[in-house]
């Protein structure tokens, strides 16, 4: 994708700081349909999120069905965002999609359809990295939040710890290199027969219970995260357990895998503030809306002086209203527009 940057002169930058901004952002990667108007990167003029029910009876998002329900549904989706933002495809400035990281069947939908918009109504179409959304969804609830600052990223596809230098640019300090937490929550919610998604449900149970089991924590060397044999531990727990007729506490499992998952999420983005110099921390993904993490953290950043930000859990998981707030920074750099060549990539980099 093109970064059209260099050719834009300052009057034209100038111009486009100078007035509204308004982009129909489209998010499709996983078994959310969901659309927004967006004005100027941080005002949410509309967002409309259909999320797929279906998938709960499987354990997990099957990917043929997600795909199928999307292409029933965009369209409607779609309507419903400009209806409500009082808008049309023909009074926005840009179009704005997720083509990555994600389902790929999933993707392919969001991405086709946003095409045939900016070809159809002559507006710029802007591709935009699933994760970086996730950060944006900050600039949405905290309408002064500027970088530069840490930002601990946690999903079902990622764990990441970024330093985000601008709007655009960020640099990798660590990540997972396995299991993602939000991947390891859905795990052993499974083992434990709990249901899906899996996050929501061991947090609700773990306020129940206490962190009395000892399992390891999910960190490794520098600012890596490995979450591997935390979920195998928790698996060896409850198979011991059942083999010796044992009666397992789930609150207490839940307290001591939630524990053993994010206090070391915490630890690890603390220390990073301290040894970059930065006094701003931001939580995004879908695991920023887990009660524990946000109490956790609120408490470790009140005893360094860290100013602790996270989004309204509306945009904790997966919506199109973050993609529109990240797309409108490209938008003014004029980075990442894409053509009618832009395709879904199930993987790419943060």
């Amino acid at each position: 994708m093109p970064n059209l940057l260099c050719g834009e002169t300052l009057k034209t930058m100038k111009d486009k700081l100078n007035k509204d901004i308004y982009i129909l952002a489209i998010e499709s990667s996983c078994d959310e349909t969901a659309a927004a108007v967006v004005k100027s990167g941080r005002d949410v003029l509309s967002s409309v999120i259909y999320s797929q029910t279906v998938h709960k009876k499987f354990g997990g998002v099957v990917p043929e069905i997600a795909s199928r329900n999307h292409t029933e549904k965009i369209n409607d989706i779609v309507d419903e965002a400009l209806r409500k933002a009082d808008k049309t495809f023909f009074n926005i400035d840009a179009v704005a999609v997720t083509y990555g990281a994600g389902l790929l069947g999933a993707l392919l939908v969001g991405v086709s359809y946003s095409k045939a918009v900016s070809l159809a109504a002559n507006l710029p179409l802007i591709a935009v990295n699933h994760i970086k959304g996730h950060i944006a969804a900050n600039y949405i609830t905290h309408k002064d939040l500027k970088p530069p600052f840490i930002c601990l990223v946690v999903s079902g596809g990622h764990t990441a710890l970024l330093e985000v230098k601008t709007f655009t640019e960020h640099k990798i300090l660590g990540m997972s290199v396995d299991d993602a937490a939000g991947e390891a929550f859905d795990k052993v919610a499974r083992v434990l027969n709990l249901g899906y998604p899996g996050g929501p449900l061991i947090d609700k149970y773990a306020k129940e219970g206490k962190p009395v089991i000892s399992f390891p924590k999910a960190g490794i060397k520098g600012f890596d995260f490995s979450y591997s044999g935390l979920k195998t531990a928790v698996l060896n727990y409850i198979n011991n357990a059942s083999q010796k007729n044992l009666q397992i506490n789930i609150n207490d499992v839940c307290a001591s895998f939630q524990s053993a998952a994010i206090d070391i999420l915490v630890q690890k983005s603390i220390k990073a503030c301290k040894q970059y110099g930065y006094g701003k921390l931001c939580l995004a993904g879908g695991v920023s809306a887990n009660s524990y993490l946000r109490q956790t953290a609120s408490n470790k950043c009140s005893e360094s002086g860290i100013e602790l930000y996270f989004p309204h859990l509306e945009y904790c998981t997966d919506n199109a209203a973050m993609i529109g707030a990240e797309a409108y920074y490209n938008y003014l750099e004029g980075k990442n527009i894409a053509d009618l060549s832009l395709n879904a990539k199930a993987h790419i980099k943060l």
